[in-house]
């Protein structure tokens, strides 16, 4: 499905708050409601906008580490590395999981309460998936991000 202008700006409004109201977004886009609304359905059926959520600050929640674990398989057929990334999905502590390109097959995305928490999870779920090989962590020291990804991309 190609996306024109008006549905770059639906889909940035989204991102930016997805409670705003189709009316509201009707008024900023200056047109009427009803095509907002059929729009935005047409872009959900095309797999385009597959769910709405909340953003949520985790340094609220106590997760106060953030870590990105490198890891190393060892065996890499296409069974091993599906069974391992829902094997690390299946774990509270970890936001995300890449299969990556380079030195490293996968790059995981961590929270957890402090130091003491992550090397309970290490020790106690990460280092027990079957064919793990080598994993290389970093602590974030802080972070910025945008919620909103640009369609024009």
């Amino acid at each position: 499905m190609l996306i024109d202008p008006i549905d770059t700006k639906i889909l940035t409004m989204l991102q930016e708050d997805s409670r705003m109201t189709i009316k509201e977004m009707a008024s900023h886009l200056s047109i009427s409601a009803t095509p907002v609304y059929e729009r935005i359905k047409k872009m959900e059926r095309a797999g385009i906008i597959h769910r709405y959520g909340a953003v949520i600050d985790p340094i609220k929640l106590g997760l106060k580490l953030t870590a990105f674990i490198h890891v190393s398989l060892n065996a890499h057929s296409k069974e091993m590395v599906e069974t391992f990334m829902s094997s690390v999905l299946s774990f509270d502590e970890v936001m995300e999981c890449y299969h990556v390109s380079g030195r490293y097959d996968f790059l995981v995305k961590v929270l957890t309460h402090d130091m003491e928490s992550y090397h309970s999870f290490i020790l106690n779920k990460l280092s027990v998936v079957a064919n793990l090989g080598k994993i290389e962590s970093q602590f974030a020291l802080s972070s910025r991000s945008s919620t909103v990804i640009s369609p024009k991309m």
